[in-house]
């Protein structure tokens, strides 16, 4: 990402996740699932213009956060077109096919989850067949970076899995060196589902969240705090639909 600098900045009582990159203009990003604000801004700019910046948008943000609070009170997905679903950070309409073949799920013009199922599909099929697509892509993404980040800190999970859990990104057993992951990491970006294998890797090293591991994370892995921000946004027990 080319991230130079990033830190937390409060505008009124919003908190602004601001990236420093080598960009020209200011962008500002309203984030699924809750709202979490985001600014990215040249390199030289100080906190207070991107304050200034987010102040004037101020009615914009808040009108995107209640669209997001309004959709979180979805308990429930119908998995019918034009639904909004969440893929490595992106939000998506969901496009429903329904079609005598082999169900399938795909990316479609960057815009469009489409979900190609067979005629008369009951709504839990349809969410089968997404779950399934979910674990697929995660795993590949989580076997990327645990084999990246086991080399890096030198430490070796005997297996690894994705489970659907509601409450933790992840877990560890120092002990039987296994490791965890929750199958809602798929709606993520790939820094937040790095940001999460290391976490977890470390407490192959330290099984305590105590000073020693913050250092450690602070060590391997210096935006751990901002991508902890972003999904510490959600609260997990609220998602009954994954």
């Amino acid at each position: 990402m080319n991230i130079k600098s990033q830190n937390l900045i409060k505008v009124g009582s919003i908190e602004v996740l601001v990236w420093r990159k080598d960009v020209k203009n200011l962008h500002l990003n309203v984030l699924p699932p809750d709202g979490g604000v985001r600014v990215t801004a040249p390199i030289h700019l100080n906190d207070d213009a991107v304050k200034t910046f987010i102040a004037i948008r101020l009615p914009w943000v808040k009108k995107h956060q209640q669209a997001f609070r309004n959709q979180s009170r979805q308990t429930l997905r119908e998995y019918v077109s034009g639904e909004s679903h969440y893929f490595f950070g992106n939000r998506y309409i969901l496009e429903v096919v329904e079609k005598n073949e082999k169900p399938c799920v795909y990316i479609k013009n960057k815009k469009k989850i489409v979900l190609v199922c067979r005629p008369g599909s009951s709504k839990e099929k349809k969410r089968e067949i997404i779950l399934s697509w979910y674990r697929q892509n995660l795993s590949c993404v989580l076997q990327k970076y645990i084999l990246k980040w086991e080399r890096i800190l030198n430490v070796h999970a005997k297996s690894w899995r994705i489970r659907r859990m509601k409450t933790k990104w992840g877990s560890c057993n120092p002990i039987k060196r296994t490791v965890n992951f929750n199958l809602e990491l798929a709606k993520y970006s790939e820094a937040c589902i790095e940001y999460a294998i290391v976490h977890e890797l470390l407490h192959l090293i330290e099984r305590n969240h105590n000073d020693k591991f913050k250092k450690l994370m602070d060590q391997h892995y210096p935006k751990w705090r901002q991508l902890r921000y972003e999904l510490n946004q959600v609260i997990l027990a609220d998602f009954q639909d994954y």
